[in-house]
């Protein structure tokens, strides 16, 4: 496109903007759904500043405060602006010259037109640049910054800003792959914070390359192609030299301006005597532009094609002079297309869009078509101009792309999207021919320790495998989709009777619990499914979908591996725990109903009271007490355990401190902590400072937490465990012995404590041998590590027998006592305690 073309031809019309107080955060988050590279601060219908990606780099990230700023703090003021008739060889230079990236495109009133970047200049700057720059080591910038994988978000973002980059290449040392962080992923992090992460979790990858001496048309093509920004350029070792993006392409269209400024104004005084000269220059750029270029008369008649409009359309000069560009015409758009497109041409003077055309083989294609009237000196037409590319592999690659939004990634099925899509049409059928249909929620059973134990990448291959058995056994007009995860969910149209959906579900059922074999792993797994039917069970795919879920839930709690049919009574149930979650919230909130008992921890060789467990009751104000495996897992489910463990903390540290006050002397008190509150990374410091309120020793403070907790990312969990032993907090891994955690982690684990499960206590002093050897066998563990051993569920005699032989002294349980409130717990065990000790 030339150098003398108003911006006002290429400006961005739809403005983005927001007010003065917008949170950074907001205001990102519209950015990144707009994919747009800034937002207008608006007051009183004017603009008063602005905010780029480029200011993304100022934003603190090690603050999570940072990003809730409003955008007045972070904005530049004021709006650098521009006039629409200014040409685009001016704005490039003005881009540099003003060290800004975008502006404010305002019409000969002052209006705003809208908005354009450096990015919309080097995308309409045409072939030019890339003609006289002809290989990318000629435009690119040398010495990129590179970072680390492990580099902390906020250490790139300033090391970005220091250095003036807007971007940096990510190397992960472990693969010695490349990746790329730009300012756009930046303005995302600030929309969705993760946190003061390791960049290379940011990283996009593999990053895109092209060598020093490839061609800068064929790098403009990748960057469009691709829709990416960057390109790591590398040497002929392979090693990054260099990176290049628009920001590059548009600093050699303004090198090129500023050349043909500097030359018109040598050459003023010998304009007449170069013109021929100037001419054979502008045929040499026609016939070597890689663009199809066609010039017609005032009617429209062919006189001039260049080679690249040969090489696209298969027509030579000579086959078209003389006739009109209908004789590439598709046939594909109505005359008012053509009707409007001469309409545009009268009254802007040029058109430019999207246009089916023919070649001369008979083939079609799609051309992104610009043709621009040229006038002389009296204002009248003498000729038009078109400039085209074939686009049709773009518009292909666009279509994979929207194609792969309706599939999963993983198995290749259809996805949610897909899959409503499918189900509303089937429903409709269903209804037109007063047929049934049915709808299967599938989940596989303990997928997650499948996840945890063997690795993402067995677990990985065993959805592929259980996705290729569902869809053996499956009719092939049933639908099977993933919904993520481990769901699967299948529709079965055109059902006459119930029993055919049974059926189908009893084969994907035993198929499924066939043995697998991945890699050296030989294991089974079993799926819970749901199914509802249509119309007895819904009349829309999100109630069907709905109904088929809870039904799966029901087959979970009651046996695992079999199916449930949805049924009413499920509906009631349903609203009974959305009623139960609404006073659990509330009760968060107020503390009312809130208790805590203490069940005692008894060394039974001495009788002397070790410690004690904290757990949490609730009395709900109508249904009267709660049973905590019906509230806790609520909790978990709807996001309150953490304002509850924090409760429960709180309200531990005050019972300790009123036990102080009134001369007992307490003993430890241990609290669960559930695998929320314990990923918490403000976990540590709430405490520290919750123990520092309560003026108390933190020994009288300790925490449970299973095993699964720990295994989730053991590094990081190694971190939060030494935090709390640091401040001289105790830690049990509780119901040992029931996970999967390897001995590998488990003598690097600073904790004190393993609490037997009750399900292996239960077993002693029976005939099942099972519970006996784990006994032993953690009993054992535990002196080689010097950790105690706490034996949980303790009911009778005869495991109190059984306990002494492998010299395990504290247990927990009725037998010694069972969870009472506080003040049961001061009188019974407390006082009594205290007494005996002062009488000492």
């Amino acid at each position: 496109m030339s150098h003398q073309l108003p911006v006002e031809r290429i400006v961005q019309s739809s403005i983005l903007h927001c007010g003065p107080e917008t949170p950074l955060c907001q205001a990102a988050e519209r950015m990144a759904e707009r994919q747009c590279s800034s937002i207008l601060v608006m007051e009183a219908d004017r603009a008063v500043g602005i905010w780029t990606e480029r200011d993304a780099l100022a934003v603190d990230f090690s603050d999570p405060s940072a990003i809730r700023r409003p955008i007045r703090e972070a904005m530049s003021s004021p709006v650098a602006c521009i006039p629409g008739e200014t040409e685009l060889g001016e704005v490039a230079m003005r881009f540099r010259a003003e060290r800004c990236r975008h502006f404010l495109v305002i019409d000969r009133g002052g209006q705003p037109l809208g908005l354009v970047s450096q990015t919309d200049v080097a995308l309409n700057q045409g072939m030019e640049p890339y003609l006289r720059l002809r290989e990318v080591g000629a435009a690119m910038r040398t010495a990129p910054l590179v970072l680390a994988a492990d580099t902390r978000l906020s250490q790139a973002a300033r090391r970005m800003r220091e250095s003036e980059r807007d971007a940096a290449v990510i190397r992960f040392a472990d693969t010695d792959d490349l990746g790329i962080v730009t300012e756009r992923d930046l303005v995302r992090c600030i929309a969705r914070y993760p946190g003061d992460t390791p960049i290379g979790h940011l990283a996009s990858r593999p990053l895109l390359t092209v060598a020093a001496n490839d061609m800068l048309i064929r790098a403009r093509d990748m960057l469009m192609d691709h829709q990416v920004r960057h390109l790591a350029v590398l040497d002929d070792r392979g090693q990054v030299v260099g990176l290049l993006g628009f920001q590059d392409l548009l600093a050699g269209a303004e090198q090129s301006y500023l050349k043909d400024l500097r030359r018109a104004l040598e050459q003023r005084d010998k304009a007449l005597a170069q013109s021929r000269k100037h001419l054979q220059l502008a045929e040499r750029v026609i016939d070597s532009s890689l663009e199809g270029i066609v010039i017609t008369d005032a009617h429209a008649r062919i006189e001039f094609v260049n080679p690249a409009f040969t090489h696209l359309t298969g027509y030579s000069l000579e086959e078209v002079a003389g006739r009109t560009p209908a004789v590439l015409s598709s046939g594909r758009h109505p005359p008012s297309f053509y009707r409007e497109m001469w309409q545009a041409l009268q009254e802007q003077g040029y058109w430019r869009g999207e246009i089916w055309n023919r070649r001369k083989s008979g083939a079609l294609y799609l051309e992104l078509l610009t043709i621009t009237a040229i006038t002389n000196d009296d204002g009248d037409t003498t000729h038009y101009a078109g400039l085209f590319t074939d686009i049709t592999h773009i518009r292909e690659n666009e279509r994979q792309i929207r194609q792969l939004a309706y599939y999963d990634p993983l198995t290749r099925l259809p996805n949610r999207r897909l899959l409503d899509d499918r189900l509303s049409l089937a429903i409709k059928h269903a209804h037109r021919h007063r047929q049934r249909l049915a709808v299967m929620f599938i989940d596989l059973d303990h997928f997650k320790q499948v996840n945890d134990t063997l690795g993402h990448a067995v677990g990985d291959e065993l959805l592929l495998r259980v996705s290729e058995r569902l869809r053996e056994h499956l009719r092939e007009d049933d639908t099977l989709a993933r919904l993520g995860g481990d769901e699967f969910l299948a529709l079965l149209p055109d059902l006459q009777e119930v029993d055919e959906a049974i059926r189908v579900t009893q084969r994907l059922i035993e198929a499924i619990s066939q043995p697998y074999t991945i890699g050296d792993h030989d294991f089974r797994v079993g799926c819970s499914i749901g199914l509802s039917l249509y119309p007895d069970d819904g009349e829309s795919p999100d109630a069907l979908i709905r109904n088929a879920d809870g039904a799966m839930y029901r087959s979970k709690t009651e046996g695992r591996n079999t199916y449930r049919l949805y049924a009413p009574e499920m509906d009631t149930r349903a609203k009974n725990q959305l009623a139960l979650e609404t006073a659990l919230r509330d009760t968060a909130e107020t503390g009312e109903g809130l208790s805590i008992h203490y069940q005692p921890i008894f060394d039974w060789r001495t009788g002397a009271l070790h410690s004690a467990e904290a757990l949490l009751r609730w009395h709900h104000p109508t249904r009267g007490a709660v049973a905590p495996g019906e509230f806790i897992p609520l909790a978990e489910r709807s996001g309150l355990i953490i304002p509850l463990g924090q409760a429960v903390m709180r309200m531990v540290c005050t019972q300790l401190k009123r036990w102080q006050a009134a001369g007992l002397r307490p003993v430890p008190v241990a609290i669960n902590l559930s695998a929320k509150q314990f990923w918490q990374d403000e976990l540590p410091g709430f405490i520290r400072k919750m123990l520092q309120r309560c003026d108390l020793n933190p020994g009288l403070m300790g925490f449970e937490l299973t095993e699964s907790t720990l295994m989730h990312d053991i590094e990081r969990g190694l971190d939060t465990l030494a935090a709390l032993r640091g401040m001289g907090c105790s830690v049990a891994i509780d119901d040992f012995g029931t996970g999967y955690s390897s001995l590998t982690y488990l003598q690097r684990l600073p904790v004190t404590t393993l609490k037997i499960d009750r399900s292996f206590v239960s077993d002693l002093g029976t005939c099942r041998k099972g519970g006996c050897a784990i006994v032993a066998a953690v009993t054992g563990l535990a002196r080689e590590l010097e950790l105690q051993v706490v034996a949980e569920g303790v009911e009778t005699e005869a495991q109190l027998r059984a306990l002494d032989r492998y010299q395990v002294a504290l247990v927990q349980g009725f037998k010694t006592g069972r969870p009472v409130p506080a003040d049961a717990f001061s009188e019974a065990y407390l006082r009594a305690m205290t007494s005996g000790r002062d009488g000492d």
